[in-house]
């Protein structure tokens, strides 16, 4: 096939190929691609991906490991052999997402006013009310437009079908969309002849739609709202991306100690004195944004925030207590949540799950540790989490106690062999690497996301973990038109 592929194992077996068919053949959507590969030396593409490293580290494109010793922060890893996606398969991820963020958006708004879905016992109540980012000091606080998640970024996997699935919902701060646009400008230096072949969708607009999504949500009827980004400061592991979106919106940066609270209104420090505040595009965590009402100890948020926004004066986007409904118990319900409120089939189908919280499904997961993944309701980043094939016997064993402590705190899921994807190796070979994806939707008078996402790559050989934090990388996603 070629010099690059010619040594490829697709496992098509075991895996789907997200590049190779059953019958060792490239999938049409790939095959100009591969010719492109076909011209290329393993030295030509190391010769790009140097260009690309060069490119990160001079945007300052990073992100922070937490916990190690040499150093925190890190180039975002990329690999440079692109996931292209037909339009026909991204015409059904975009109407399974827009269903579910429409379901989940009335699902919040309804735990937070007439909770009809927990009187129909649809979801039980004690799992919403028990939720650790359940806020009751917002029962009855209603968002602009009714919208509480502007910013979204579900990721989907592929069984070994080929089937989309959600495998979980990022509905507070969701992250990575940066790398989204940072990598097509990274590919567009190294392979431009390929994107002449392509008709690939643009993502360059994103910034520009986040922003009149913000506007969108604006409790004043200005022409041009102000609109900020809060960021809890460079230490934070995304601290490029806020810095990045807020340049790319034309907002400002700021921190907590540059917005001050007078009269219920927000105000932000400028050279010019002190200037209102309309929308607060928030990348800090509930629990950070008001000593006043949550953490006092908090030195990331604002004291005050909260009354303002009780009070209409300012909206935040996410809206304050969105976490209850990606909480890993909840997502189970997602199917269930789409049915009662919009009387339709799910589009695109959850992992099967089991809740530790029930006895029955407690007992079948603490007797199948070493075949399921267990994940805790509230970690992101690969943390709090058991790959039980694996893990050791001593791990498991630490993870049952955990989990028969706190079984509310549980979900476990089958180990999925995720979709592959040709990756290019630090030796210069080709190897098939475990990927997911993370598409953004947007919210604000309507949803409308951005055509691909970020593909996550398990650069690990075998890992199934993708996330940067555990040692995964990214590629660049391209929605394609025939």
């Amino acid at each position: 096939m070629t010099r690059l592929f010619e040594h490829y194992d697709a496992g098509a077996d075991r895996f789907f190929d997200e590049v190779m068919s059953k019958e060792g053949v490239p999938r049409a959507h790939y095959d100009k691609m591969m010719r492109r590969f076909t011209q290329l030396s393993v030295d030509d593409v190391r010769a790009r991906k140097h260009l690309i490293n060069l490119f990160f580290r001079n945007q300052g494109i990073t992100f922070t490991v937490y916990g190690v010793e040499e150093g925190i922060e890190r180039i975002f890893p990329f690999d440079l052999i692109p996931r292209i996606i037909p339009s026909q398969e991204w015409e059904k991820i975009e109407r399974g997402l827009i269903q579910r963020i429409t379901a989940l958006n009335e699902f919040l708004s309804d735990i937070y006013h007439a909770q009809k879905i927990l009187k129909d016992k649809v979801v039980p109540a004690e799992l919403v009310l028990g939720s650790a980012h359940f806020r009751r000091e917002f029962v009855g606080v209603r968002p602009p437009l009714g919208v509480y998640i502007h910013v979204t970024g579900s990721d989907l996997i592929r069984n070994t079908d080929g089937r989309y699935l959600v495998l979980e919902d990022n509905l507070r701060t969701p992250s990575g969309v940066s790398y989204m646009l940072q990598n097509r400008q990274a590919m567009k230096r190294a392979f431009p002849v390929l994107f002449d072949r392509y008709k690939v969708r643009p993502v360059d607009g994103y910034p520009q739609q986040l922003l009149r999504t913000l506007q969108e949500i604006s409790p004043t009827q200005k022409s041009d709202p102000k609109v900020v980004v809060l960021t809890p400061g460079i230490y934070n592991s995304a601290y490029f991306e806020h810095s990045f979106l807020a340049q790319q919106m034309g907002v400002q940066l700021t921190e907590g100690r540059d917005l001050v609270v007078n009269n219920n209104k927000v105000y932000t420090r400028t050279t010019r004195g002190l200037q209102r505040v309309d929308v607060i595009y928030r990348r800090v965590d509930d629990d950070f944004l008001d000593p006043l009402v949550f953490r006092p100890d908090s030195k990331l948020g604002v004291a005050g925030l909260i009354n303002a926004y009780r009070k209409g004066n300012v909206a935040l986007a996410n809206a304050i207590g969105t976490g209850v409904a990606d909480d890993k118990v909840i997502y189970s319900f997602v199917p269930e949540i789409i049915k009662y409120y919009l009387g339709e089939e799910p589009i695109l189908d959850n992992v099967e799950t089991w809740l530790a919280s029930n006895p029955k499904h407690l007992k079948y997961i603490l007797e199948n540790l070493d075949k399921l993944v267990v994940k805790s309701a509230n970690e992101s980043g690969g943390y709090g989490m058991l790959v039980g094939p694996h893990a050791s016997q001593e791990e498991r064993e630490t993870f049952a106690e955990l989990i028969v402590a706190n079984p509310r705190n549980y979900i476990a899921q089958p180990t999925i062999s995720l979709s592959r994807h040709p990756s290019f190796m630090g030796d210069g070979e080709i190897a098939p690497c475990h990927i997911d994806l993370r598409p953004y939707v947007l919210y604000g008078k309507s949803p409308s996301i951005a055509p691909g996402g970020l593909t996550r790559v398990a650069l690990k050989r075998g890992s199934l973990v993708v996330n940067s934090s555990q040692g995964g990388g990214s590629k660049d996603t391209w929605v394609i038109d025939n």
